[in-house]
């Protein structure tokens, strides 16, 4: 292999200084995960196409740059068509034989599904303790934990990188809150009319960071095509689906986000089979682009024999693409936060039985919290009586919270917090 195929994806071996052009904006969130380049497991990062993994590599290797021989960083980008006909042996020896005989390796390797049978040729790798530490990355469908668990094993730490938190996007659009201020209740007028305002083109156009600063009319544009490349790249040619079925599906769960779904249900309306609907929806999970949540039951039975709810994994992604009749901002706002406790990493159900709790929380120590979201700052009933009834039937509910427009309030062991509250600072 010609090692100048590689050179174009490695600017710092000429100039380190050139890293600067391609790290973007620092995402503290993700702090661990660029700690990570300092211990030998493999780091494996994953997330729906176009969440900012890419980026994440480069800011590892800014920081790298600062002690480390330039020429002891590789980065490949497995998309790159030049590359097509070498295998990861030969673009692997070919760095060492040319930049790196000898010394210790950071090997970035991009989109790597594009190479077959990759976790094998990785665990030789590891297992032979060569001198190199491997970070790996793919679109969530492509990295599914099933399809590498057994042959890495106790060798990876994996990453999943989401869209951008409501405080990535103020930070990116450079509003900094003190986070003590937050916690104290001292904000400026001027300042909390700018989080209203920011959180109202997050709840409509997402999180998506290369789409934040472009006009309105573009990010719709950008959108669609994000869509398309998630629904066509990552899912129908990997599973070579029936496309029009698929994006049928897709857009139908976009237009009835949140809401309940009972797949048998769904036959009759969408005229298609069961197993299909099963499948496809099991696809469209796999590559993140939508979540299912199990009603609350500590029988496993009852949990997957009721209905689930399906949520997008971005309001932007969804609005784009889906057929809109009004504004759905209590449907946006309810999406968002179930988002967010993904990014949170909790364990999320919703409970549904006189009334209804849109999220239920498993915490470490078994004790639950019941949390509904009601964007507006009138006082629902209903509401208020889901999560007095779901208290009432599971004794370990140790925090019910009523997620609101700009309500902050605590009444009846019911904990009224401002939605763009709650975003900032959990």
């Amino acid at each position: 292999m010609d090692i100048k195929k590689l050179v174009e994806w490695n600017p710092w071996w000429e100039n380190k200084d050139l890293i600067n052009e391609l790290k973007g904006t620092n995402r503290p969130e993700y702090s661990t995960l660029l700690s990570s380049i300092k211990i030998k497991e493999i780091t494996i990062i994953t997330g729906i196409r176009r969440s900012g993994k890419s980026t994440l590599m480069y800011q590892m290797i800014s920081h790298l740059l600062k002690n480390t021989d330039p020429k002891q960083i590789l980065f490949v980008n497995l998309e790159d068509k030049k590359l097509t006909e070498d295998s990861l042996e030969d673009i692997y020896e070919s760095y060492r034989e040319n930049l790196n005989p000898d010394k210790k390796a950071y090997i970035f390797l991009d989109e790597i599904h594009k190479r077959k049978e990759w976790e094998s040729w990785i665990r030789k790798k590891y297992d032979l303790k060569t001198n190199d530490k491997f970070i790996i990355s793919g679109s969530c469908s492509y990295l599914l934990r099933k399809e590498y668990s057994t042959l890495l094993t106790g060798r990876n730490l994996t990453f999943e990188v989401f869209p951008l938190s409501f405080n990535e996007f103020l930070s990116f659009s450079n509003l900094r809150i003190n986070e003590q201020n937050l916690k104290k209740e001292i904000l400026l007028v001027k300042t909390k009319r700018l989080i209203l305002k920011h959180l109202e083109g997050y709840l409509n156009l997402g999180g998506f960071p290369e789409v934040l600063f472009k006009s309105k009319n573009f990010k719709i544009m950008i959108l669609e095509q994000y869509f398309d490349d998630i629904l066509f790249k990552d899912i129908v040619d990997r599973y070579n689906l029936n496309s029009q079925k698929a994006k049928d599906l897709a857009l139908f769960f976009m237009t009835n986000f949140t809401g309940l779904m009972s797949l048998r249900n769904l036959r009759n309306s969408l005229k298609l089979s069961y197993d299909t609907i099963k499948d496809y929806l099991s696809y469209f999970i796999e590559a993140s682009l939508f979540f299912s949540v199990d009603h609350f039951s500590y029988s496993f039975k009852e949990q997957k024999t009721l209905a689930s709810k399906v949520y997008c994994i971005d309001n932007g992604l969804r609005n784009a693409v889906s057929f809109k009749f009004s504004k759905d901002e209590g449907k946006l706002a309810e999406n968002l936060v179930f988002v967010e406790l993904k990014r949170r990493n909790k364990d999320v159900y919703y409970w549904k039985n006189k009334n209804e709790v849109d999220f239920i929380i498993k915490n470490k120590d078994n004790s639950l919290s019941a949390v509904n979201v009601s964007y507006t700052d009138k006082t629902d009933e209903r509401e208020i009586n889901g999560l007095k009834e779901f208290k009432k039937k599971y004794k370990k509910t140790k925090e019910l919270i009523l997620l609101t427009k700009d309500l902050g309030k605590k009444e009846d062991e019911i904990h009224f917090i401002p939605l763009w509250k709650w975003l900032l600072y959990p």
